[in-house]
């Protein structure tokens, strides 16, 4: 729906055609009364003469200025052949300030009064003394209400101006607004994410202290004993499985303490962990993020690789790393075995709980048959 500026853009361009048309036709209509032969020769050429005018002005080919002014000696001289042409004429009074400055405005409307003032009293010249009185009354009229609409206008439009810069400011307020809301939420969520590291951070280190000198030891003395005990079959496969768990053990502690990002970034952490095993991805911009949101991230492709191996018995496996404006997503899409509903063990459960954990997100699609799709979102927040 055009607008009401729009409309009278429209007006100004195509409403001057519609209005020279109804003046002429009208006075083709009422040549015999009002014109003499002589003058309804004249008015020929002009008519012709402001047609061509507008499509001057329609095409952009004359300035604004220099067509008003043409356009009101036409109007004037065809209004003075044949009164009718006034309905031509009038345009003067709508679009002056368009055209011309304030004081020619003023200027170019005053004509227009004179113009409207002789076709309203009966044509010029004055034919008489009381067509002179009504021709001055007429014009002292026109020339009033000229400075009426101009004063209205004028206040019109600073209205419209202080509108205007109202709805501006208004704008820009918002934008500084919704700017301060988003460093807010990114503050937010950077504090959020610095202290569950420090919770998280804390409960790894007690966890791997309490592993290595409780259970470790606890096994490297037992097979020591074992060694130093009889070569029985039994024996044998104590100190086996004694190993085993060590290992175990010696495990957890390094996965409480992340290895792979002490000296790589998070990409290459990600090709490390796999090579051999998937095809790796890295799009958009590589960021440096925040240690805890690597490590979340590091943790569930480990998480996702392992059920995809081990459970999912899958042939392909793709990684894809996405460093967007504001958050970094991780997917693992496999080609396995697939299921209908999680079940409920300890690794689709932890995943979704590391996400959380940095303000992020954890979806897993799967269908039996047709593989499985891993995505988490965290929040893009750099390191330091």
């Amino acid at each position: 729906m055009a607008t009401i500026q729009q409309q009278w853009e429209r007006f100004y361009r195509w409403g001057p055609f519609g209005l020279l048309f109804l003046a002429t036709l009208l006075a083709l209509l009422t040549r015999d009364l009002v014109s003499s032969p002589a003058e309804q020769r004249t008015a020929v050429p002009l008519a012709l003469a402001a047609l061509a005018v507008q499509i001057l002005h329609a095409t952009g080919r004359i300035p604004g200025r220099g067509y008003y002014w043409t356009r009101a000696v036409l109007a004037f001289g065809l209004s003075w052949l044949n009164p009718f042409y006034s309905i031509y004429a009038v345009l003067g009074y709508y679009d002056a300030h368009r055209y011309l400055t304030r004081r020619w405005a003023l200027a170019g409307s005053s004509i227009t009064a004179v113009t409207m003032a002789g076709a309203q009293s009966g044509g010029l010249p004055p034919s008489s003394l009381g067509q002179a009185v009504a021709f001055g009354g007429l014009f002292v009229l026109n020339t009033a209400l000229v400075h009426i609409f101009a004063g209205l206008s004028v206040r019109e439009a600073e209205h419209a101006r202080v509108q205007a810069e109202t709805i501006a400011e208004l704008e820009r307020a918002n934008a500084r607004l919704e700017q301060a809301l988003a460093e807010n939420a990114a503050l937010q969520a950077q504090l959020l994410v610095q202290a569950r590291e420090a919770g998280v951070s804390d409960e790894r280190r007690r966890l791997a202290a309490e592993i290595h000198d409780t259970i470790a030891q606890g096994l490297t003395g037992i097979i020591t004993q074992l060694q130093a005990a009889a070569d029985d079959e039994h024996v044998r496969h104590a100190t086996a499985l004694a190993r085993e768990s060590l290992r175990e053990a010696r495990r957890s502690v390094q996965d409480l303490a992340p290895t792979h990002l002490e000296h790589d970034t998070l990409p290459a952490a990600l090709k490390k962990i796999t090579d051999g095993r998937a095809h790796l991805t890295v799009t958009g911009t590589e960021e440096r993020l925040h240690d805890e949101l690597q490590t979340t991230l590091l943790r569930i492709a480990q998480e996702a690789l392992a059920n995809a191996t081990r459970h999912a018995r899958a042939d392909r496996i793709g990684v894809t790393l996405s460093y967007m404006d504001d958050e970094v997503t991780l997917d693992i899409r496999d080609d396995g075995r697939g299921f209908t509903r999680p079940s409920g063990g300890f690794g689709l459960t932890a995943m979704r709980e590391r996400a959380a954990r940095v303000a992020g997100t954890l979806e897993i699609e799967s269908e039996p048959g047709r593989g499985t799709a891993v995505s988490a979102r965290v929040p893009l927040i750099r390191h330091g």
